[in-house]
């Protein structure tokens, strides 16, 4: 009996803790909550449509601005904020002060793509999605996505405007490029699942961007209206893959791009974030997708340059938008809406589900029983030892050998070793790391403008040492796609490559395509981005005490394809032929 008393007992402590368990968002949308309906029936119309909207907020604007953000929720009882630039300790006191004058809880979101660091300073910045493409243990995008929601949760946010889900196939795009996963819709997905999938299952609802897909274009939607012209065969078969696969996935938002896209809805100049068929046809009917649709920002010039003064406002929600993220004029917009809806262009149960969505959203990540953030020790605990170690552990699995004709094995750590670092004018951390192994080393550096005088003395210089090891550094806070050295320069990589160089690229991929002859190096290494976590990646590479598995999430060029990449396995370098 006891024992039958004992397995009862366990069933039950089984059955409870079932039940406590979180209730996926998307699941949650069909379920009564007594919570989202007493808020809803409290609201009156004005301030059910204010529910819709998130406005801007910075930490870095003074007082002035922070006070008239607050006027802004105190008047109109929006639904959210956007956080942009700041710093951590200061956003965690102004998100306080704002929660405490808000009618209905805020919904508090942020564009981390790679982290607090994309915005704040004293804060993370995991690596760029570019480099996260190449990894091959999903396992850690996963945890980069629980660790970025811990941060979110410990600053008083609810939503990250994440992942990019955008096939960059146009190595030109000049808003995406970097921040997509790759060129590969199938690694994107994947990628990209493991990321959102970390940040959900931590409690944090995210955001799928940019739908339809942002990858293939050459306008930057911030500017201008881009055209997307492919046909819907191209657009099933490839962009829509990682949206489709997601949604399926639980994906619990999706945010719309302002892109032209004439094969779904042929209205001249019209903005997918305004076209019904785009957003209730495709998205929401076809693809059966029932969670948060946010906009893009509704003040870029994709949007309002055909549509202005407020009425893309009006437009984005009778398309089937839930969200509108930063209205130009968020008071100008409520008042447009309700008069859209009193005229018959929009109607009041369209609305209504909306503000019953957000409210959920807000029940779910547990506004209901809202709490004000704990302002002490924050920049401590955004900078935990295991979230600095995890960021080292992402670059060091990103490192990708595209190319190695056994000089890697067969580095000796006492021949005359030059160690070149390209683009700099100070020695750099990746000379620091290796100077210590390679003791018969020599630093040298050449800026990006570096006279055709200088590159001849160097080069004669480099032929008398036994080995080269070749860094060429872009430390341009949005890395393109072609690097901004001058001719010489570029000249000088070719000719060096020659030698008995193994070339290491911290840049962007893309921009190996225009240095031509790099591919003439012994060894090439890539690294995506200049950081000092791939500095200490590579030299471990190169000292022989760590392997790489990365692969090239792009294609570059003839010689450098999608999946490209060498497993190589350490070796410590050797002295005189010998291993160590």
């Amino acid at each position: 009996m006891n024992k039958l008393c004992l397995m009862l007992s366990a069933l039950l402590l089984s059955f409870t803790a079932l039940a406590q368990q979180k209730q996926p968002y998307i699941q949650s949308l069909s379920t009564d909550n007594a919570w989202v309906d007493s808020v809803f029936k409290k609201l009156n119309r004005k301030e059910r449509v204010a529910q819709l909207l998130m406005v801007r907020a910075h930490t870095d604007k003074g007082k002035t601005y922070e006070d008239s953000i607050a006027e802004v929720i105190r008047e109109e009882h929006i639904g959210g904020l956007v956080f942009f630039q700041g710093g951590p300790g200061r956003q965690a006191n102004l998100t306080n002060r704002y929660q405490s004058i808000s009618y209905v809880p805020l919904l508090i979101a942020m564009d981390g793509e790679w982290g607090l660091g994309m915005r704040l300073d004293s804060t993370i910045s995991y690596p760029y999605q570019m480099a996260l493409g190449a990894i091959q243990d999903t396992a850690l995008i996963y945890e980069m996505g629980t660790e970025v929601a811990k941060d979110f949760k410990r600053l008083g946010m609810h939503i990250n405007f994440a992942p990019d889900v955008d096939i960059n196939n146009n190595p030109k795009n000049p808003v995406i490029n970097y921040r997509s996963f790759g060129d590969n819709k199938y690694n994107v997905a994947v990628k990209a699942g493991a990321y959102m999938k970390g940040m959900q299952d931590e409690g944090i609802l995210t955001t799928l961007k940019h739908f339809p897909g942002h990858g293939d274009t050459d306008v930057d939607s911030h500017k201008d209206l881009p055209q997307l012209k492919f046909d819907r065969q191209r657009l099933d078969s490839l962009e829509l893959y990682p949206f489709k696969e997601l949604i399926n996935k639980g994906a619990t938002g999706v945010m719309v791009a302002h892109m032209n896209i004439p094969v779904l809805d042929n209205t001249k100049n019209l903005p997918s974030t305004l076209s019904r068929p785009i957003i209730t046809g495709l998205l929401k009917n076809e693809l059966g997708f029932k969670g948060l649709v946010f906009t893009d920002a509704m003040e870029m010039k994709g949007v309002v340059k055909y549509f202005p003064n407020g009425e893309a406002d009006v437009r984005a929600l009778i398309a089937g938008n839930d969200v509108l993220e930063l209205s130009e004029n968020s008071k100008r917009a409520v008042k447009m809406i309700r008069k859209a809806i009193h005229k018959g262009r929009l109607s009041w149960n369209q609305v209504n589900n909306s503000v019953k969505k957000v409210l959920a959203a807000k029940y779910w990540v547990g506004l209901n029983n809202y709490k004000p953030v704990d302002t002490t020790e924050i920049v401590t605990y955004l900078n935990r030892p295991e979230a600095l170690a995890l960021k080292q552990r992402l670059a060091d699995a990103s490192v990708t050998v595209l190319k190695n004709d056994s000089l890697l094995k067969a580095l000796d750590k006492n021949k005359r070793t030059a160690l070149v670092s390209l683009g700099v004018t100070e020695i750099t951390g990746f000379q620091g790391e290796l100077k210590n192994y390679f003791t018969n080393s020599t630093n040298f550096i050449a800026s990006k403008i570096v006279s055709l005088t200088d590159i001849k003395r160097m080069l004669e210089e480099l032929k008398t040492y036994d080995q080269v090891i070749l860094g060429i550094h872009d430390y341009r806070k949005r890395p393109g796609s072609t690097l901004d050295y001058n001719n010489e320069l570029k000249l000088f990589i070719a000719e060096a490559a020659k030698m008995n160089t193994i070339t290491v690229v911290f840049a962007n991929p893309y921009t190996i395509a225009g240095l031509p002859g790099i591919e003439q190096s012994k060894t090439i290494l890539v690294n995506y981005q200049n950081t000092d976590e791939m500095h200490k990646a590579s030299a471990k590479v190169l000292t022989g005490k760590m392997g790489t598995s990365g692969r090239l999430p792009v294609n570059v060029n003839s010689f450098f394809k999608y999946g490209d990449g060498i497993s190589f396995f350490p070796v410590p370098a050797t002295v005189s032929g010998q291993i160590e």
